[in-house]
């Protein structure tokens, strides 16, 4: 009996045909003498020649005739070229960069434009569903965007006019201290979200009077804007900071660090006491009950049976709050709290997108990396996956 041969994939389909739209018709770069005057748009021809923009497009092409009938071997190499195609705009934005940036203007600069944005974010998105298709592991995944990266870093030293590199190079310093700064509000708000959350999980499932009353408390906190919640800790916290000697001694203002981690650790409490709530409540009574039936005391039962079965769920409760978290801590800027937020702001006000781009493209990639890392860990905490249950 012949057998049917596999539809075609659509989506890669219609990616396809959006990147190159995008490519072909909407500006890739733009060309700025300094970093006031406005850039002159280029589409991909005008910027770097017909051969390279005429390459990729053929390129696309050979990415939607591979996955027209979308065999095993045709998605490898699929996505192996899209995974090539993502390695060269790189090398293409250096030869775009020779071709179009006057080496005699030395505060010349070279913008990414739509196309280029369209593009970028049409390939990644056929990587991942390659990948999907593929059914590859996160090790590959993994492999992939060091490939990827790898390609942008051997390539930088001929991106120099490039607008954000030039951006990073003079806030080098600057960035590498917001970036660690962010890092630590972070770290500090979500792991004290974890301990208080773990704690008020547990004083819920003793009295069920607390259970209403913290969800209660702790869904409306979660619907205050956070610029508003941000107002209202100023100002008890700049009157503690005044009046109380050891509340100054630790450094709390009504500005900076302290109603930045306050407001995290507040946003943060919800999905963390949620979910370990539902994570222990979760567990089977069977399970319990075969474990004391084994003569293990509750400490134990707790320990070795109830929390072990409880920590998928709870870690997944640890990525939203990390990865809102990372997104949050961001608008703390405002308020004086530092991180990668102040380029964001500081970008804003000088209608500089490059300096935003500086501090958001960190942000979305520590968010994105860790939503991988902790939904991997959880999927491998899983009991019904350890026992052979499908990833």
């Amino acid at each position: 009996m012949r057998r049917e041969a596999p539809p075609p994939n659509r989506v890669i389909g219609l990616l396809v045909l959006v990147a190159g739209l995008g490519w072909w018709l909407l500006a890739t770069v733009s060309v700025a003498p300094n970093r006031i005057v406005p850039g002159s748009p280029l589409r991909a021809h005008e910027a770097a020649g017909w051969p390279a923009a005429l390459a990729l497009v053929l390129a696309l092409a050979g990415l939607a005739a591979l996955t027209w009938r979308p065999a095993r071997r045709r998605l490898w190499l699929a996505l192996a070229l899209a995974t090539l195609l993502l390695m060269a705009l790189p090398a293409w934005l250096a030869l775009a960069a020779t071709s179009s940036v006057d080496p005699s203007l030395p505060q010349a600069r070279l913008g990414l434009g739509a196309g280029f944005w369209l593009l970028l974010f049409c390939l990644s998105l056929m990587v991942i569903e390659l990948r999907t298709r593929l059914a590859l592991g996160l090790s590959a995944g993994w492999l992939l965007v060091a490939a990827v990266v790898s390609a942008w870093w051997l390539a930088s030293p001929w991106l120099e006019p490039l607008a954000l590199m030039r951006e990073y190079q003079g806030r080098s310093d600057q960035f590498a201290g917001a970036l660690v700064y962010h890092l630590l509000l972070v770290g500090a708000a979500v792991g004290a979200s974890l301990v208080v959350g773990a704690l008020i999980a547990l004083a819920m499932r003793r009295h069920s009077a607390i259970e209403r009353g913290a969800f209660t408390l702790l869904n409306f906190l979660q619907t205050i804007p956070s610029l508003a919640l941000f107002g209202l800790l100023l100002a008890p916290l700049a009157w503690l900071a005044a009046n109380v000697g050891w509340v100054n001694a630790l450094g709390v203002r009504g500005i900076g660090w302290a109603p930045a981690f306050l407001a995290l650790l507040g946003y943060s409490l919800l999905p963390m006491v949620r979910n370990t709530f539902v994570g222990l409540s979760g567990v089977e009574a069977g399970v319990l009950e075969a474990a004391r039936g084994m003569g293990m005391s509750r400490r134990q039962v707790f320990l070795q049976v109830r929390l072990p079965l409880a920590l998928p769920v709870v870690l997944e409760g640890v990525r939203i709050t990390t990865v809102q978290a990372i997104g949050l801590a961001a608008v703390a800027a405002l308020i004086g709290a530092g991180g990668l937020g102040t380029f964001i702001f500081q970008g804003l006000g000088q209608a500089a997108m490059d300096l935003v781009l500086l501090g958001a493209l960190p942000i979305l990639a520590m968010a994105l990396a860790v939503d991988s890392l902790l939904g991997a860990l959880t999927r491998r905490l899983d009991p019904r996956m350890a026992a052979g249950a499908p990833a």
